[in-house]
């Protein structure tokens, strides 16, 4: 059995090649994808070859970790059944060529315990899980202090705004310079970081991944206050000391979701609390893959690509 994939061959040359899928076991599971995310975080650091060094990083290999479609085959141990509509986080399942993170091809295999079925109404958008995992994972160490500044306002930005308007506080400011990204909120105001006079946030929640923010940032915090670091930042961070000294600020680093975490968003989507609307602006048929690249990485206007592979099945 073999499908179709992205392939990164080596940084900033991509391609889509035909690759020979590991043999599914009792516990797997065989996905026909039908729509698969491009991260504008970790794949294009990937593309670029800015990622630091990473457990299994290496090319030739597989992107991708954002994938909704159907299971095909589902082994007996797998927990599933055919014709589920799912949502896989990536896989490894391509032999020597490496699956970091494995999402971006036309059928794939994986173990049923990583799969997580998905409501059918979700369709597409079910391709957002990880990001709304993501953004509930770096609010949920501390629930009790959601943050009231958020700096970027992409995907991640957007959702955790979402999230952090569900607590009983006022709605979170968030801070975006470019005003073809500023559109689109949902009961938050959105701001240029020069307009705003603030020095009084007690939770800042930074997803820019720029490294050179922080002092800037911590000039904004009141006495106590926290930044949260819920990038990825492919440079190294330094600070000032003496400011962060005297407002004994605290940093934290939110690392990557966990099952719970997405778990806990699947649940509010479908509840209706947490809405995934106008986060996917641009579509692009799969076998175009290396022009949808180049548009999610260079275009300013799109937020969300998502790759079509139900022309490949």
């Amino acid at each position: 059995m073999d499908t179709l994939a992205v392939v990164l061959e080596q940084p900033e040359r991509l391609s889509l090649s035909r690759l020979d899928l590991t043999p599914a076991e009792e516990t797997d599971v065989v996905v026909g994808v039908e729509w698969s995310g491009i991260s504008t975080g970790t794949e294009r650091l990937l593309y670029t070859g800015e990622m630091p060094s990473f457990p299994g990083m290496g090319y030739p290999l597989v992107p991708g970790y954002e994938s909704v479609g159907r299971v095909l085959e589902a082994g007996a141990q797998s927990g599933l059944k055919g014709g589920e509509r799912v949502f896989v986080p990536g896989a490894r399942c391509y032999g020597e060529v490496r699956g970091l993170f494995g999402g971006s091809a036309s059928r794939l295999v994986a173990p049923g315990k990583r799969v997580i079925p998905i409501d059918e109404e979700l369709g597409e958008q079910g391709t957002l899980l990880a990001l709304a995992a993501t953004a509930y994972h770096a609010l949920a160490a501390a629930p009790e202090t959601p943050p009231d500044l958020i700096v970027g306002h992409g995907v991640l930005g957007r959702l955790i705004a979402r999230l952090a308007s569900l607590s009983d506080g006022p709605p979170p400011t968030v801070w975006e310079r470019n005003p073809e990204r500023a559109e689109g909120a949902q009961g938050y105001p959105v701001i240029d970081p020069d307009e705003d006079e603030r020095r009084d946030y007690a939770c800042i929640c930074d997803v820019s991944g720029d490294a050179s923010l922080l002092d800037a940032l911590i000039a904004r915090l009141a006495p106590g206050g926290e930044v949260v670091l819920a990038g990825f930042y492919s440079k190294p961070i330094s600070f000032a000391f003496p400011p962060a000294f005297m407002r004994e600020a605290r940093i934290r680093i939110a690392a990557e979701w966990r099952e719970a975490d997405l778990h806990a968003v699947k649940a509010l989507i479908e509840s209706g609390r947490l809405s995934l609307d106008g986060l996917i602006t641009h579509r692009q048929d799969a076998l175009e893959a290396p022009a949808a690249y180049r548009t999610a990485f260079g275009d300013p206007a799109c937020l969300k690509m998502i790759l079509d592979w139900r022309s490949c099945s």
